[in-house]
């Protein structure tokens, strides 16, 4: 005799085996991802995350702005643009003891990787060379290194990549049919230019996008296929969802549903199985009930520290006390590739490594 399930318990429909982004992925395919049954689509992303990704590893990353406000760039998310009033100053670019001892103290909080972010719409060649002394100084602590300057210049990311940069962040933000409502200081192309040269010195991708801009679910669903259709697509992909700051244009934004959210860190994982997918701006406002969603749904990678760039950030002994709630463990320093010492000596492009209270990380991120 069948069992006949109990009038008020729900039946969750098994889904198909995992599947690995092989191919192109089209946008109307992420867009049927995420209009998936929300717990079908958690299901399938929890089964690929568990077979590319030890379970319960989380990377924390620290986030420090070098160089912060100025930037010329008109990026309706940040509060680095010169061209809005969000009492953000331009400060001159940190020397490399400053950086250094923010550096020291992520890594004894338990960060494996340290990003610097400079809101630069392009840096010049000699900004490139005081960048390239703070990634050799970063990297001879051992820690991986990241940057994130705006737009680069092949030469530029070969210099960068000679000082022992391991990743660049340049973040493509949204679909590339709604860019232009949301940045009108540059174009689309030229955020891929920076990553095809990025791609091409040898360093490592971290590019993700911005959720919560008065975008339309369509072009979620662009930019994640963007994203995955990259080749290789990145090996670090933030989402974040946005802060809105005000004085920037996006200050009035409806915020995002933290399920459409969570949606957007499931297809992300389903479609780039082996990136590291981080929780980026936006992460102060979800809640603990929300981020456990969003680790489920494969985020294994945060921001950690108190700061992001110039925003603020969950209190680190907050986030250490989240993860051992729900049995996760920080990635240990000894699970990072050996560091060796180099002997070399949110620019708007990762999204001004903004995030003000977190889009001072969406920026910064950009």
């Amino acid at each position: 005799m069948t069992e006949r399930a109990h009038p008020h318990t729900m039946e969750l429909h098994r889904p198909a085996a995992p599947r690995t982004a092989t191919g192109p992925w089209p946008v109307a395919a992420v867009q049927a991802l995420l209009e998936r049954p929300l717990l079908d689509l958690l299901f399938e992303a929890q089964s690929v995350h568990r077979a590319h990704w030890p379970a319960g590893d989380i990377e924390l990353a620290t986030l420090l702005s070098v160089k912060t406000g100025g930037c010329p760039e008109n990026c309706g998310y940040c509060p680095q643009s010169a061209e809005f009033d969000t009492g953000v100053k331009a400060q001159k670019m940190l020397g490399v003891d400053e950086v250094l001892q923010a550096a020291r103290a992520a890594q004894d909080a338990g960060a494996t990787r340290f990003c610097m972010g400079a809101a630069w719409r392009a840096p010049k060649d000699r900004d490139i060379e005081k960048m390239a002394e703070l990634v050799a100084a970063v990297k001879g602590l051992g820690l991986e290194t990241c940057a994130t300057l705006g737009m680069l210049e092949a030469h530029q990311a070969q210099t960068l990549k000679q000082a022992g940069l391991d990743y660049y962040n340049h973040n493509l933000d949204t679909a590339p049919e709604y860019y232009q409502d949301v940045v009108s200081t540059r174009a689309y192309q030229d955020r891929l230019d920076t990553l095809d040269h990025v791609r091409a010195a040898g360093v490592k991708v971290c590019c993700g996008g911005i959720i919560g801009m008065g975008e339309a679910p369509v072009h979620r669903a662009g930019l994640i296929a963007q994203l995955a259709n990259l080749n290789p697509y990145p090996e670090s992909v933030p989402i974040n969802s946005l802060v809105r700051v005000p004085g920037t244009p996006l200050a009035d934004s409806e915020p995002v549903d933290p399920l459409d959210f969570v949606r957007v860190i499931a297809v992300a994982r389903i479609t780039m199985p082996k990136a590291r997918v981080r929780l980026s701006a936006g992460r102060q406002q979800l809640g603990e009930a929300v981020q456990a969603l969003c680790f489920l749904a494969g985020a294994n990678s945060i921001f950690y520290g108190d700061k992001l760039l110039i925003t603020g950030n969950p209190d680190a002994g907050a986030d250490l006390q989240l993860l051992a709630k729900l049995g996760l463990r920080a990635q240990a320093a000894a699970d990072q590739p050996a560091a060796a010492a180099s002997t070399s000596g949110c620019g708007c492009g990762c999204t001004c490594a903004t995030d003000t209270n977190d889009t001072a990380e969406a920026g910064a991120l950009a």
